[in-house]
């Protein structure tokens, strides 16, 4: 069956606040789940929805999949153990900046680690909005909310950085209004084999609006921005004239057509590297003076942990002596009443 982005959404009421960025990310999901059920011959019970708890974990009511909404920061957990328990099923699981990487960050780290093939959509806002606007670990420095009303004093979480650091096997980076380039980042993570995690830059209306403003604004977001490739040049910019080179083993911004610069000096983005140190660079930028990353920054094939854990199963029954309920009661130190 050919499925469309109509099959995938629930008869559920939406009920974030008009103008969260939410909405955007939920469109671009359903609009790329039937590329990937196309693309892999899986019918709609082959996806399961999972989430935390925030505003953006109440996604799975509004997908028409199997769903679980599960407690505060104990996602990944769930995620891990229906994927363990029937890799036959596609995980998606819907986060919080605060959900996943405050209560739940261990659990977010060592899924990452063990390479388990879920795809995480990290909503990132920069703030606790179902509790009503508390900071949160991506808050900025400085921010002034709820429990910081002088300023918070806490260096946030670079995601990107935190994922890198655990082996991350696949790490994009979208923002809410750019509905094509996020689904072209679910579909994507949906081929990798492996922890997908996708950050998407949301912007919450009521609790910290404008949060993103530096780069989503349609007046900036070409030169703010860079939406990276594999295999094509880091070219960006309104006029596209402007690239990214290495000096000194250092990324530094470049214009082509000045000092002599040409395309042909510009880096051309390989997602497949299996250093993480450009990677590193890449999902670092910040404004004003780089383009934030944007698309799938890394992308590397390897081992997943479902994978291991099937074929240590399969090695393990081939050799065992056990094979039936009655080889194991008269297995080990056994005697007759008489």
């Amino acid at each position: 069956m050919k499925y469309t982005a109509q099959d995938f959404k629930s008869n559920q009421e939406v009920r974030w606040c008009p103008g969260c960025g939410d909405h955007a990310v939920l469109a671009a999901l359903q609009r790329a789940l039937p590329y990937v059920s196309e693309e892999r011959n899986w019918s709609k019970e082959n996806f399961v929805v999972v989430s935390g708890i925030g505003c953006s974990s109440r996604l799975p009511y509004y997908m028409n999949t199997f769903g679980f909404h599960s407690i505060h920061g104990r996602a990944t957990a769930i995620s891990t153990g229906i994927k363990v328990a029937n890799p036959e099923l596609t995980v998606w699981q819907a986060c919080g900046d605060g959900d996943a990487l405050a209560i739940g960050g261990n659990h977010f780290i060592h899924a990452i680690r063990r390479n388990i093939d879920i795809n995480i959509i990290l909503f990132n806002n920069q703030i606790y909005g179902l509790t009503k606007g508390q900071y949160s670990p991506t808050s900025k420095l400085g921010a002034i909310t709820k429990t910081s009303p002088y300023g918070t004093v806490e260096n946030p979480f670079t995601p990107g950085m935190l994922a890198l650091g655990a082996r991350s096997t696949f790490f994009a980076r979208g923002i809410d209004v750019d509905i094509k380039l996020n689904q072209d980042i679910f579909v994507q993570a949906a081929r990798h084999d492996g922890t997908s995690v996708c950050e998407i830059l949301t912007n919450c209306v009521i609790f910290n609006d404008g949060a993103h403003k530096a780069i989503t604004d349609k007046e900036v977001r070409e030169d703010a921005t860079i939406v990276l490739k594999d295999g094509e040049k880091m070219i960006f910019g309104k006029d596209r004239n402007k690239g990214l080179v290495l000096v000194g083993g250092k990324l530094k911004v470049v214009t082509i057509g000045v000092d002599g610069i040409t395309e042909d000096d510009i880096l051309v983005h390989h997602a497949d590297t299996e250093e993480i140190g450009l990677h590193s660079m890449l999902v670092n930028m910040k404004g004003p003076d780089f383009p934030v990353a944007l698309g799938v920054i890394r992308n590397v094939p390897d081992k997943t942990y479902d994978d291991n854990v099937r074929d240590q199963l399969l090695d393990v029954t081939a050799k065992a002596k056990i094979h039936c309920m009655d080889d194991l009661l008269h297995s080990g130190s056994t005697w007759t009443v008489e």
